[in-house]
């Protein structure tokens, strides 16, 4: 009997842990802006083959829904900045997305948690100020389908909503978005088991400031580390420092029981003269590095323990996307689906994994 009731608590106790909560893990942001991109089926098909188990979406196009239903990958899906404004204002716009755009596909289609807007604080329409009244709206929608234990509710946010980021030790949010906005978000993610969802992108600190940072810093490589003056902390690549940046800002409000997944992180394979570092062995380096890293359970120095799960940007290159030329070449595939450059997604796909230096780099 003892027993038992110890197997009843131990059962009960696995099924009430948070999504997410298996350890680190490697997804894709699936993007579309692009004329040339294969049908979603066989898109779904590459992602089996690649091992790759879970995926962000940036809409929820019914298409790609339904390709991946019974496929096994745990799907993000997301509610754009333009349709934010009407959810904040009803609720019964938020049920009415819910229903049309979650509740007819899962849980064939493993929806695991819905992206409420993207960047929202950068976007150029000023959507900041809806944020808040649409993710509760969700999520009252999630609790009148019964979806709230099952889907996880965030926003993915830029590293530019940090007022300072360097050295990580002074990492903190803007002051002005605060009060109105992040401490509502965290407050929401905390009651709700859910997840901070942080774009970070070490490529544009580096070709910004690639006459003080060393590129092995940047791409995982041996270097000789840096010292954050304000912690102690020695740190060896940019991806870690960013991270325990947006650490730091969560203790500063005392939120560190906030978990932190990094919804966007890539390097382009190409670029305009201008973007230095801009490469397809560099691209390699970037996301094979990281993914042995994370594989590998690695933390950052101030959270050695964060079981990170990342989404590599992006799936396939985007010819739709406008502005400068690495926005056109973040694809680790190309529209036909061969790969841009080799990256392992998986533990075994790690073991044959080898990043080797061009001569004269770092």
């Amino acid at each position: 009997m003892h027993c038992i009731l110890i197997l009843s608590i131990l059962i009960s106790s696995y099924f009430s842990l948070p999504l997410l909560a298996d350890g680190s893990s490697i997804g894709v942001n699936y993007g579309r802006i692009a004329n040339n991109l294969p049908s979603a089926f066989k898109v779904v098909k590459l992602l089996k083959s690649q091992g790759i188990d879970r995926v962000k979406l940036y809409d929820t196009d019914p298409a790609v829904l339904k390709s991946l239903s019974g496929s096994g990958i745990k799907v993000t899906v997301n509610l754009p900045n333009e349709q934010l404004f009407h959810t904040a204002r009803k609720l019964s716009y938020a049920l009415t997305w819910l229903q049309k755009n979650v509740v007819v596909y899962h849980p064939k289609t493993q929806i695991e948690a819905i992206a409420v807007g993207n960047e929202v604080f950068v976007d150029t329409h000023n959507t900041t100020k809806y944020l808040i009244p649409a993710m509760k709206n969700i999520h009252k929608a999630l609790v009148k389908f019964n979806l709230h234990n099952s889907i996880k509710i965030s926003s993915p946010i830029a590293l530019s909503a940090l007022g300072s980021s360097y050295p990580s030790s002074t990492g903190s949010f803007k002051p002005e978005l605060i009060e109105p906005v992040i401490k509502p978000m965290l407050n929401s993610l905390r009651e709700t088991s859910s997840y901070l969802m942080v774009n970070v992108y070490p490529f544009f600190a580096y070709e910004s400031n690639a006459d003080v940072i060393s590129l092995n810093y940047a791409l995982f490589r041996e270097n000789p580390g840096n010292v954050d003056p304000g912690n102690g902390l020695k740190y060896y690549n940019i991806f870690d420092a960013q991270i325990d940046a947006v650490f730091a800002a969560l203790n500063v409000l005392q939120y560190n029981d906030v978990r932190v997944v990094v919804s966007e992180t890539g390097w382009p394979s190409k670029g305009d003269s201008n973007e230095v570092g801009a490469s397809p062995q560099n691209a390699a380096a970037y996301n094979g590095n990281l993914v042995k890293k994370i594989l590998n359970n690695g933390g950052t120095p101030l959270r050695p323990n964060a079981n990170l799960t990342v989404y590599l940007f992006a799936l396939f290159n985007e010819n739709g996307k406008v502005g400068l030329t690495s926005e056109r070449n973040f694809g680790m595939f190309y529209p036909d689906m061969k790969k841009v450059y080799d990256v392992p997604f998986t533990v075994a796909g790690l073991k044959s994994y080898r990043d080797v230096p061009a001569p004269g780099s770092g």
